[in-house]
């Protein structure tokens, strides 16, 4: 028996409602999945502080002797408190009554919370008009709020006309944990405005800027759940610097592969009235790309790994899950918002459907400032591409300039500061490493010895060693041994000994921070050597950390450059291309670090850079800065199959020009939000970032990169079929 001929409507009709079925479920249920995400990791921006430490020793590798001494320093003081110093100074001599005043407030101050009981007694300098005293601020005290409030109640204890700082260690810790606090607020307030500005002013929409934006959020607090939890297990290490960092890489990124996509999607909605249909190619169109740009960050990021700093090493991990978060939040959660959305998203300038248009411009559009631009390049290819490096070169050319051998810990925070105050009026009136020593351990037999070599640095003001039976905790070691402390004929205390070992403290002359205190660390480095002795303290720390982020930066920038180039190799199926991309990278990178240092000696005059500066500056400068050149010459190869190098390259630049324009505006805004935060690294990286990232978009990918690719015509493929075939003249 035959079957009608409407029979097989029916199994169409059913596989259609399955269809309507999957496309209405599959964004809704991809949505919930990011919302409950989102609703877990959201709450944690107000309990990083819970799972994070600024401590520099903490991120120093084990065999680095500030390391070790650090993890001794409990066995020999029974404490893992951070001193404070409390610096009192008057313009007039202090009299009697006012050093008891002092003497007693000092007392008193264990009853401000946080404070611990084993104050030292004040005492006063040797040209009357200053007083010290040392002040223990307990490790897991609300540190900004301790050496707050021990501040204010010194201050109402002693008498007029004497003035008050808390400083030391306690003191500049203090100013970084107030730097780092507006982290989960402020940054993320600024870098979200930022970005819904741009967004609002270039698609002049209303609904997209927040259908983008809420998925870089989403994306950022599904990272940050994942981080939090892993710092929370001690798998990684989480600060204040990578907590910044993570936000503004997390938002930045997110958008930018958010911009690519929907500009994928617009082109295809002017050809396609089905919105699941334009989705769809939308998505085959961006998923290369996107992945390949997003494997090379994460790729740039790892390379980090091999850091001797835990602070690098650890960065690199932690910004790579929030790239991964990135990469799936534009590939899942922002096509299950345009299927729901469709052309209403762009509203109120909705594309049109208009495939006989598309079709007459063959793809591309022939007016506006990007077809003008790809015409320019056609014409004046050469001399663009000579002028634009040229210029570059020049830029380049003031990173002899930069500075980036160390700073004070005094600089660290911009702005005022009472920890910086104290420890200019303390070197007025103490030696300048008072209550920051150098602390060395030796073996017990050999105090003596260490002493010596101590003793004989101009640097050393004066060296003691730990004794649990002196009132003080400590005994003066002199050239002729251990000095007792007390009235004549109290016998001379022994030294704690731990393991046979002794602690030994030696003050400095200079500011524990300075440059002279860190030269004297050395040579008192290389004096011990043979008594197999460890130098550890705050100076020591700041020598360590130094010496490996120098030696960081040395390893891991040229490896990073292999591996991008690598990368680019395996996505464009060439070896030129990816060599010439690298070398405008670089020299985009050159340049932006020459004209920061400029900018930064003789604009804002900052004392210097920290050596992590141009080794994370190159980390996000060239793992995203590469990213543009991805977005372009992988839309230029592509159009390259069907039109020849030459004109793929002019169609390639006339597509991309504005949303690669958008992305690069985007994330240098985010970057630029960084300076917000009063830390000077980060003020730093936000210029070096930003500045670098508009000289990338609006120069390198815009200019120098068509221009180049242009004159070098089909060989830019070599060896690749691509760049052996018939499309160009030569």
């Amino acid at each position: 028996m035959s079957r009608p001929d409407h029979a097989p409507a029916a199994p169409s009709r059913e596989r259609s409602r399955r269809h309507s079925w999957v496309r209405v479920f599959l964004p809704v249920a991809l949505i919930l999945v990011w919302l409950v995400g989102a609703s877990l990791g959201g709450p944690l921006f107000g309990k990083i502080d819970e799972v994070s430490s600024n401590d520099q020793t903490t991120y120093l590798p084990e065999s680095k002797d500030a390391t070790q001494v650090q993890e001794l320093l409990g066995e020999f003081n029974d404490s893992d408190s951070i001193p404070a110093i409390a610096v009192f100074t008057s313009e007039s001599e202090l009299t009697e009554s006012e050093r008891e005043t002092i003497s007693d407030a000092v007392a008193d101050a264990p009853a401000v919370e946080g404070v611990g009981e084993d104050v030292s007694p004040a005492l006063a300098s040797d040209d009357g008009l200053a007083a010290q005293a040392f002040i223990p601020i307990e490790a897991d005290a609300e540190l900004a709020d301790a050496t707050t409030a021990l501040g204010e109640q010194l201050r109402a204890a002693v008498p007029d006309g004497v003035t008050v700082y808390i400083t030391g260690p306690a003191g500049f810790s203090a100013d970084l944990v107030a730097g780092f606090a507006g982290i989960d607020g402020l940054l993320l307030g600024v870098a979200l405005l930022a970005v819904l500005v741009i967004l609002v002013l270039v698609y002049r929409s209303f609904l997209l800027p927040l259908v983008v934006l809420s998925t870089s959020l989403f994306a950022l607090c599904v990272a940050l759940l994942v981080v939090w939890w892993l710092a929370k297990f001690e798998i990684l290490l989480l600060s204040g610097q990578t907590q910044g960092i993570l936000f503004i890489l997390v938002i930045g990124a997110a958008t930018d592969y958010a911009l690519l996509f929907v500009a994928r999607f617009r082109e295809e909605l002017r050809v396609s009235q089905d919105k699941g249909a334009a989705v769809a190619a939308a998505w085959k169109g961006s998923f290369e790309p996107i992945v390949a740009s997003g494997g090379t960050v994460i790729a740039g990021l790892l390379c980090l790994l091999l850091s001797d700093l835990k602070s690098n090493s650890t960065l690199g991990p932690v910004a790579a899950i929030g790239i991964v978060f990135a990469m799936l939040a534009a590939l899942t959660l922002l096509p299950a918002l345009l299927l729901l959305f469709g052309r209403a998203v762009f509203w109120p300038r909705r594309p049109k459907f208009e495939p006989e248009v598309v079709a007459a411009e063959h793809g591309m559009r022939t007016t506006g400032l990007w077809a003008r631009l790809a015409g320019l390049v056609k014409r004046r290819h050469r001399l663009i591409w000579i002028t634009t490096t040229v210029v570059l070169l020049a830029g380049a050319a003031g990173v002899t300039q930069l500075n980036a051998s160390g700073i004070p810990q005094s600089d660290l925070a911009l702005g005022a500061s009472e920890a910086r105050d104290g420890q200019v009026a303390l070197g007025e009136h103490f030696p300048g490493g008072s209550g920051s020593p150098a602390y060395v351990v030796v073996a017990e037999d050999r105090i003596q010895d260490a002493a010596d070599v101590l003793l004989a640095n101009d640097g050393v003001d004066g060296v003691s060693v730990t004794a649990a039976d002196s009132p003080s905790g400590s005994a003066p070691v002199t050239a002729d041994g251990i000095t007792a402390v007390g009235p004549p004929g109290t016998p001379a205390p022994a030294p704690t000994a731990v393991d046979g070992e002794v602690l030994l403290q030696a003050t400095l002359t200079d500011a524990a921070d300075s440059d002279a205190a860190a030269s004297t660390v050395r040579e008192l480095r290389t004096g011990l050597d043979d008594l197999d002795a460890l130098v550890g303290g705050v100076t020591a720390t700041s020598v360590d950390t130094n010496d490996a982020s120098i030696h960081d930066r040395n390893l891991i920038i040229p490896v990073i450059l292999v591996v991008i180039m690598f990368i680019l190799m395996l996505l464009l199926r060439s070896v030129l291309a990816p060599v010439l991309l690298i070398l405008t990278t670089v020299l985009s990178f050159g340049t932006a670090m020459g004209v920061s240092a400029l900018v930064f000696n003789g604009i804002f005059q900052f004392p210097g850079a920290d050596p992590a500066v141009p080794l994370f500056g190159f980390v996000f400068l060239v793992a995203l800065g590469i990213d543009y050149n991805i977005f372009l010459m992988t839309r230029v190869r592509e159009e390259s199959k069907a039109h020849g190098t030459r004109e793929g390259i002019l169609r390639g630049l006339s597509i991309t020009g504005g949303v690669i324009t958008s992305a690069g505006l985007v994330l240098a805004a985010t970057f630029a939000a960084l300076s917000v935060i009063p830390i000077l690294f980060l003020v730093q990286l936000a210029f070096i970032v930003a500045f670098g990232v508009l000289l990338d978009t609006f120069v390198v990918r815009s200019l120098l990169v068509p221009a180049l690719a242009y004159d070098i015509g089909k060989a830019i493929w070599w060896p690749s079929k691509l760049g052996r075939g018939g499309h160009d003249p030569r």
